[in-house]
């Protein structure tokens, strides 16, 4: 099976979707075709279009932004809307991540991308909505399932299986393995080291 991993993050690297991407890249057997494309514009190349369509199916890492989908990421999906792309046996999934701890924030991001499957005519497999993804950047060295990435492990997993056995779900919305509280004072501390960086008044 060709799969694609679509890192649509704003960021080519060093983001919580890029982090998402490179683990769930390891439960991908090997003798599966794996092709990794970026969608960090507002445009697509024609070229890499049709090699998207050459995969069976495509799984869309991005960022919750204004609790829907980063906005050249819906203009890369609105110029495949003006394609016609013949191959409609295309299984598409999704995981979107926030700065929110509650995974369910997510939820109308992944409803979005559902919406649009529908109406290329493709088949939506199913999505996870990730909460607390700005932590995974500083949790690399943390292995997928273990410690904080728990939970994650297991949603990518079940995800990972439908993709592999061509399946549909339903969305899966998790929160990271860390107390909430511990999660909201870390994240005030980085706003508060932004602001010192940047020569901010409190």
């Amino acid at each position: 099976m060709n799969i694609a991993l679509i890192n649509a993050s704003p960021k080519r690297s060093e983001s919580a979707s890029w982090a998402l991407l490179s683990d769930f890249k390891g439960l991908l057997p090997g003798d599966h075709t794996v092709k990794s494309f970026t969608m960090n514009r507002p445009s697509i190349a024609e070229e890499e279009i049709k090699e998207l369509c050459g995969c069976e199916a495509w799984i869309f890492f991005f960022p919750l932004y204004v609790d829907g989908i980063p906005s050249h990421l819906v203009s890369c999906l609105c110029q495949m809307e003006r394609l016609s792309i013949e191959n409609k046996n295309i299984y598409v999934y999704g995981i979107s991540n926030s700065g929110f701890y509650e995974g369910k924030q997510n939820r109308n991001a992944l409803a979005i991308l559902k919406n649009w499957c529908d109406k290329m005519g493709f088949v939506w497999g199913m999505g996870i909505g990730f909460g607390g993804g700005p932590a995974l950047s500083s949790m690399k060295g943390i292995p997928l399932g273990k410690g904080p990435k728990s939970t994650l492990g297991s949603a990518c997993r079940t995800l990972a299986n439908a993709v592999l056995s061509h399946s549909t779900g339903d969305n899966l919305y998790i929160s990271i393995d860390f107390p909430r509280f511990l999660y909201k004072v870390m994240g005030e501390m980085g706003w508060r080291q932004g602001f010192k960086a940047n020569r901010g008044k409190r």
